[in-house]
């Protein structure tokens, strides 16, 4: 659905019409008092004076256009043209949407083999918490080049993103296939009230392992995949049960700066308490290593935001 889009100036002009004139050529009886005029309204009487009016019975009053718009039921731009003329302004129509590319979704190899020995020995996740992302079809290893695939799904369980990440501990491969939606990253949902904002996968699968709780199924995770916001929003728009917010991402420049913007962005568009909560190194699974005394990377910054616990 288009729109009409006006000018600043036929805005104000349209705002500046004399009411009572305007009143008068619809066939409306005013009364006149010096400078003003008086108008007997179905909302009771009605001072003008200009392009101004007054309601004595509701105490309000305004300009020409919103006189329009509460005593005709005009919404905002058919009161402007009815005003002015129905020739103002331009009507903007929407932009055709793109069409969407198909997602191409790796075949699945037969086992997991590569994905479980890279993801537990290399990545020190727990075994547990990785075995439930598999039994929910959230990760699996692609047939081809047995990567191991991280599957993002809509609310329906409709697969609309995957990242890719090289099962070899030399490779640092990883990147979305063609047609994934970023609204949809890698998630989990639970039932909680509590998000959790990762930027990688492993890093969300590390931060949990850490934790090592028993109740950690009944929140809500998400991996950007990136520091984008739009992620985040998408779940905050899908579950509206959700009021607090916890931005996990890196402990390094970027990870600080999109921290620091995603929460001035939730902030200004809802009601969520946002939190923010750093791991020691430069990420969780950089923890994870260090405490199954493997090689770690350290922080890349001196700790700028406080860190909370959940």
């Amino acid at each position: 659905m288009g729109y009409i889009n006006f000018t600043d100036q036929e805005k104000e002009e349209a705002n500046n019409v004399d009411i009572a004139l305007f009143l008068m050529a619809k066939g409306e009886k005013l009364k006149r008092s010096g400078q003003e005029y008086s108008w007997e309204s179905p909302f009771g009487k009605i001072s003008i004076r200009g392009n101004q009016w007054y309601s004595q019975y509701e105490r309000i009053g305004g300009g020409a256009i919103k006189f329009v718009q509460k005593f005709y039921g005009m919404n905002y731009p058919d009161a402007i043209r009815a005003l002015l003329g129905s020739s103002v302004g331009t009507e903007v129509l929407p932009k055709a949407k793109k069409e969407e590319k198909e997602i191409k979704i790796p075949e699945k190899n037969n086992d997991m083999k590569r994905v479980y020995a890279y993801l537990l020995g290399e990545r020190c996740i727990n075994r547990e918490i990785l075995n439930e992302f598999v039994k929910r079809g959230l990760i699996y290893e692609d047939k081809r080049y047995h990567n191991v695939v991280f599957v993002g799904k809509d609310k329906e369980g409709t697969i609309k993103h995957i990242q890719k990440r090289s099962t070899q501990a030399s490779s640092d491969f990883k990147g979305n296939v063609s047609g994934s939606d970023a609204n949809y990253s890698f998630n989990f949902v639970g039932n909680s009230e509590k998000l959790y904002v990762f930027e990688a996968p492993i890093d969300m699968l590390a931060y949990i392992s850490l934790r090592n709780r028993s109740d950690w199924k009944e929140h809500s995770y998400v991996a950007l995949c990136s520091t984008a916001d739009c992620a985040v929003l998408k779940m905050l728009e899908n579950y509206p049960n959700i009021t607090s917010v916890y931005l996990c991402l890196d402990h390094d420049s970027a990870g600080i700066e999109g921290a620091c913007r995603i929460a001035e962005i939730i902030h200004a568009r809802g009601d969520q308490e946002v939190w923010r909560i750093m791991p020691k190194n430069k990420d969780w699974d950089e923890d994870l290593k260090e405490l199954h005394g493997k090689e770690f990377l350290p922080a890349k910054e001196p700790m700028k935001i406080g860190s909370i616990d959940m």
